[in-house]
């Protein structure tokens, strides 16, 4: 972790010595008002190949549909900044003026897991959290050796947008692997938060603990299993989320000789059993995943540089997709689709649930194949 005489050095805001919990600061539900979204502009070679050559024009088409209802923010590094300004200068965006560029380096474009978790109080005030980040399990099973910019972005951040922070230490957590209500309930999975790379000198109830007191929560429920091969560990957000208190959409197949059904099943039983923080019974929608799997081609392989030490993809490797890996933003739903035949249905489930918002499909496999999914490249900030 970057030193605090460092963030000292950078002009970085003041840091919180207390807590979220102290101060009456709660995360907020995802589905609760922005005021804008974080994203970070991919040009990995080990995640974007050609040097994000696709994968910048979903990203986008993604900053796009979301700027018609709130600001987007879009991160580059000090070479790609102006890349990111022309491409928004164009014609197809010349009317999206709440598309605004910072200037912030970062190893790679996964927002959500590094950029801050932003928690409000009851008068509307907002602050980050600045979680410790290593790749998704550093020298146990991280993905990539260099995470030293990223594990910087949320300080940084939060010092663009003026906004004060609770650094959490030394405590590893990723945005993707916590879920909340905004009421005091917050979703993880065991095999994500306890895992060997994260915080393994820590037990189930000093983690759970410790995200009550950061996240200003009164209940965590721990989810057995996300999506099988799931490269961060399976992460929450690619299995469960919450539509609105009391309410949750679950990733779910019949196929009873996949692996993940297994799976699915015990995620399924502990949602059937468990009680949110005010004690209600969750109403469980289920949203099937692709009918086939999603699998990496000869011809994905092309294009990409992988440094020594990175995690690789092979041809023939299950890609964890997953329509709960969608995007609330204040007018709309962004939900990824892998030219699968339950593309559709997962649209017109999703219509049924959030009947204000409009559902926009968006073609992921550029994104996927980069190892994550729509909800992953999108931070959001609240009101």
């Amino acid at each position: 972790m970057i030193s605090h005489k460092k963030r000292l050095q950078e002009n970085i805001v003041e840091i919180k010595n207390t807590t979220p919990k102290n101060d009456g600061y709660q995360m907020p539900g995802e589905y609760e008002k922005h005021e804008g979204t974080i994203m970070i502009w991919p040009i990995r070679p080990g995640s974007w190949p050609y040097g994000g050559r696709d994968a910048k024009k979903v990203f986008a088409k993604i900053a796009g549909h979301i700027a018609q209802f709130e600001n987007v923010y879009m991160l580059a590094d000090k070479e790609h900044i102006e890349e990111v300004r022309d491409f928004f200068a164009s014609k197809e965006y010349t009317n999206k003026y709440n598309i605004y560029t910072l200037e912030i380096p970062t190893n790679d474009s996964w927002a959500r897991d590094v950029g801050p978790t932003f928690v409000k109080n009851k008068d509307g005030n907002v602050r980050g959290i600045n979680w410790k980040f290593n790749a998704w399990g550093g020298d146990f099973d991280g993905l990539y050796k260099d995470f030293e910019e990223d594990d910087m972005a949320a300080v940084r951040i939060c010092d663009k947008l003026s906004k004060d922070y609770y650094d959490a230490g030394e405590f590893v957590l990723e945005g993707g692997s916590i879920h909340c209500d905004g009421e005091g309930t917050v979703i993880v999975t065991e095999k994500c938060l306890l895992s060997k790379g994260r915080n393994p000198s820590m037990t189930k109830e000093e983690i759970e603990d410790k995200l009550k007191e950061m996240l200003g929560a009164k209940k965590v429920i721990w989810l057995p299993f996300g999506i099988y091969n799931d490269e961060t560990n399976e992460h929450v957000d690619n299995v469960c989320c919450f539509a609105r208190p009391a309410e949750v959409i679950l990733a779910w197949t019949d196929d009873e000789s996949d692996i993940q059904y297994e799976m699915c099943v015990a995620d399924l039983k502990v949602l059937e059993k468990e009680t949110d923080a005010k004690g209600r019974r969750f109403k469980i929608h289920k949203l099937p995943i692709p009918k086939r799997h999603v699998l990496v081609r000869e011809e994905d392989l092309e294009g990409y540089v992988f440094e020594e030490g990175e995690d690789t993809r092979e041809v023939g490797e299950r890609l964890a997709a997953s329509y709960v890996n969608f995007y609330i933003c204040n007018g709309a739903v962004l939900v990824p689709q892998f030219g699968d035949v339950n593309d559709k249905g997962a649209v017109d489930i999703l219509e049924n649930i959030f009947t204000d918002r409009k559902i926009i499909g968006i073609e992921a496999m550029p994104i996927i194949l980069g190892g994550g999914n729509i909800h992953c490249i999108t931070q959001q900030i609240p009101v």
